[in-house]
């Protein structure tokens, strides 16, 4: 085993009025990123450059997105950004505008710390 997956959190972005994609996704990003608090650095004396970031993001249009500039977005790791179908795109009948709604996973991975990691009930 190289790694092993210790978070993954889950956001949602929109763009309401232009339909950009790249923006629903960018906040869709944060959202999930913004969920995640990690003391954990200073305790176990790793370097937080060490995770490996996978991030996926579900827009109706994927080819509209520019994965560089969303994982320009993680300020640490080794960050990959997978684009899926996925999402939502939500028209209002009245004004023919289209909502875009982007969904997005990020999931962080660290090498493989064996009896590293123990519960404190030992």
């Amino acid at each position: 085993m190289t790694d092993q997956r210790f978070i993954i959190e889950m956001g949602v972005g929109n763009d309401l009025e232009a339909m950009d994609y790249q923006t629903a996704a960018r906040r869709a990003i944060k959202d999930a990123y913004g969920h995640v608090t990690l003391p954990m650095w200073d305790s176990l004396g790793m370097d937080p450059h060490q995770m490996r970031i996978q991030i996926t993001v579900g827009v109706q249009d994927p080819d509209q997105l520019d994965t560089q500039a969303l994982a320009d977005l993680i300020p640490r790791g080794v960050v990959t950004v997978r684009v899926v179908k996925g999402g939502q795109n939500v028209t209002h009948p009245g004004s023919n505008r289209t909502a875009v709604i982007a969904t997005a996973a990020v999931e962080a991975f660290l090498p493989y710390q064996g009896d590293e990691w123990r519960s404190g009930t030992n």
